[in-house]
């Protein structure tokens, strides 16, 4: 069974140039680096405490953001194989499984995240000036994170259908809002309310509402699809147990690379304040190159999933080696930049010559983090999308803290080399472990791994369709 494709839609095959789907999405997460920092800019002009305050917020609404994304990133898999495969018939049904699964979900975890307030100031040792403003933000933000959960599904449904673009255009109307009602509460009209943080955080969800309205009314204008509960009837089980299993390895590999970096983190304190500002200053610059690689990585996961669903592996193999043919001169380029320009670049922050010092050091070493990063996102997030979700997870286990952590603990640490031997540890894991993802998909590991098989397609109900 077919369906009425839009002109504007575009077309994913093996075919498809990279750069048609990687540009929006490098835009979009260019964007939202740039305005999140002009967000905690506004907030520092009003109180350094405030800065603070959300700064440790945001860290509970983050591991908040990985739960969301198990569906999330299941959906992004699910759906790219089985309109690959062309099977229009189940999209309605996978579609409102995800939205309703995720908004479950987020519910659940926003009550829990608001019930769990004062208990995580506790544990995140918040001091008495910052934890009202911290408090308040994760009961606002925290209490409307189902709205996220939603968002973030409904991306990924637009992205797969071919939409990139539209995730481009609704970040920079999210952001723009957000800036301005910012703006109202802390400096503008609204500012007699004295609502501060308060203000912030209402502007925030207020803005990712409007985005979620905009996603759905764009979803049905495009007669991508419906949403209804109809099309759960009888409950697709099956499928969702799939997509746990897709998302849990992928959630546990952010967890453990994030406890990881953390456990990093706690290195450099012990190293002074010189240490710690090198390391935030230079990671700010550094997030540009990621961005490249990010953005082609996701254009390629989506690309693979669609190949793989239509039964496609060997186009999906030949297509992941040549995105990096694309994608790893322009990062090894990037980040080289950064190298040879961090000298005037760092300057923009601050003029002490110790953290300038130990900021030149770090981005040469982060030539060759990049060049393994690029590896490890083009091949992890394809094998993701072929199926092969939980080698990723065991190799992000073994090489983040049997490579990561004691390559950089030992040349940081023991061997005295400082902030710059942390970041080679990070090298280290990087390389070593993007060189055995990229091997496991060149010895074509994950072929057989598809969501989209035979017993899938008998097994799963049927779905009305739209």
């Amino acid at each position: 069974m077919g369906r009425n494709i839009p002109d504007s839609t575009i077309i994913i095959d093996e075919r498809t140039p990279l750069l048609i789907l990687a540009g929006p999405m490098f835009t979009e997460l260019f964007l939202n680096t740039m305005l999140n920092n002009v967000d905690m800019l506004m907030l520092s002009r009003y109180d350094n405490n405030a800065v603070g305050a959300v700064g440790n917020a945001n860290t509970i609404m983050f591991m908040m953001n990985i739960l969301f994304n198990v569906i999330a990133t299941a959906t992004s898999v699910v759906v790219a194989q089985y309109l690959g495969a062309k099977r229009y018939d189940k999209m309605n049904m996978i579609y409102t499984l995800a939205i309703m699964v995720n908004l479950v979900i987020g519910i659940i975890l926003s009550g829990v995240f608001c019930a769990a307030n004062p208990l995580i100031m506790n544990f995140l040792n918040v001091s008495a000036e910052m934890r009202p403003y911290s408090m308040i933000y994760i009961y606002i933000v925290g209490g409307g994170g189902f709205i996220t959960a939603v968002f973030n599904v409904m991306l990924q449904i637009l992205r797969c259908n071919g939409y990139p673009k539209i995730g481009m255009k609704v970040t920079f109307a999210i952001n723009i809002i957000n800036i301005i009602g910012n703006y109202l509460f802390l400096y503008g009209p609204l500012a007699f309310l004295n609502m501060g943080v308060a203000g912030v955080a209402i502007s925030t969800i207020g803005a990712r509402l409007i985005a979620v309205i905009a996603l759905f009314i764009f979803f049905y204008a495009a007669k991508i699809g419906k949403i209804s509960l109809r099309y759960l009837r009888p409950f697709p089980g099956r499928l969702l147990g799939k997509m746990i299993k897709i998302g849990l390895p992928t959630a546990g590999e952010n967890l453990t690379y994030n406890l990881y970096q953390t456990t990093l983190l706690s290195f450099v304190n012990a190293m002074g304040n010189d240490a710690v500002n090198a390391r935030a200053y230079c990671n700010t610059l550094i997030s540009f190159a990621l961005i490249f690689s990010n953005a082609c990585a996701m254009s390629t996961q989506i690309i693979t999933g669609h190949l793989v669903g239509a039964g496609k592996q060997d186009e999906a193999y030949k297509r992941v080696f040549k995105t990096l043919r694309t994608s790893m001169p322009i990062t090894i380029g990037l980040a080289t930049i950064n190298a040879l320009i961090c000298s005037f670049t760092l300057r923009l922050f601050t003029d002490n010559e110790n953290i300038i010092a130990l900021g030149q050091m770090i981005m040469i070493v982060d030539i060759f983090i990049e060049i393994g990063r690029c590896l490890n996102m083009t091949f992890i997030c394809s094998l993701k999308a072929a199926g092969a979700y939980v080698f990723p997870l065991i190799m992000g286990i073994i090489c983040n803290w049997g490579l990561g952590l004691t390559m950089g603990y030992t040349v940081g640490v023991a061997l005295g080399v400082g902030v710059a031997g942390i970041y080679a540890g990070t090298a280290t894991d990087e390389c070593i472990r993007g060189l055995i993802v990229m091997y496991y998909w060149y010895k074509k590991k994950w072929y057989g791994k598809s969501v989209v098989d035979k017993k899938d397609v008998l097994d799963l109900e049927p779905a009305e369709t739209g």
